[in-house]
């Protein structure tokens, strides 16, 4: 599966059982999410785990407001 605009995304069942991962590392948007919401830098992110790159955690940030988007779904009763 590919999502427009987020190319480092990727989706592999044989790396972290098809879960959300930043270009087939085993290293899911959820925990570069987590450690952004627990308040680690960018900096202290890539320091932490250095193959990640910057546009790495913006685009698992971009795939969280993706996942959060709004949709409008008319109903039929």
């Amino acid at each position: 599966m590919q999502i427009q605009g987020l190319d480092r995304i990727t989706f592999d069942p044989q790396i972290m059982g098809g879960r959300a991962c930043s270009r087939g590392m085993p290293i899911t948007a959820s925990l570069i999410l987590n450690l952004v919401v627990n308040g680690m830098t960018s900096e202290e992110i890539i320091r932490e785990y250095p193959d990640l790159e910057l546009e790495d955690i913006r685009q698992a940030l971009k795939y969280a407001a993706w996942l959060a988007e709004d949709r409008l779904y008319e109903v039929k009763v």
